[in-house]
């Protein structure tokens, strides 16, 4: 599966993971990972260890699991990018929206 949830041992953090290209195709797998039942969750975690690259939808749909959540700026955290997909954040000011790291 190209999208995977997990969540912490407390339940407090949602770790999305992200597989191969990061696109429209992915949408309804994605939609279904952060709108599952929420619990406990104080943190969302996108894991893209394994992402190749992204494109503009995605960006939409990070923008989009944002406002679902109605996440304040730095609750959502984008992790192990490579660097690619690093200079596509750059670009278009996604630190500004999400930690990423």
């Amino acid at each position: 599966m190209a999208v995977e949830h997990t969540f912490s041992e407390n339940n407090d953090v949602l770790v999305i993971t992200i597989k191969g290209v990061f696109d429209f195709s992915m949408l309804e797998d994605f939609r279904q990972a952060y709108s599952c039942d929420m619990g406990d969750v104080r943190k969302v975690v996108i894991d893209m260890r394994d992402t190749s690259s992204i494109n503009s939808s995605a960006l939409g749909m990070l923008l989009s699991m944002q406002r679902h959540l109605d996440a304040p700026d730095g609750s959502i955290s984008i992790i192990n990018c490579n660097k690619i997909v690093r200079k596509i954040f750059e670009i278009t000011h996604f630190e500004k929206k999400f930690c990423i790291e």
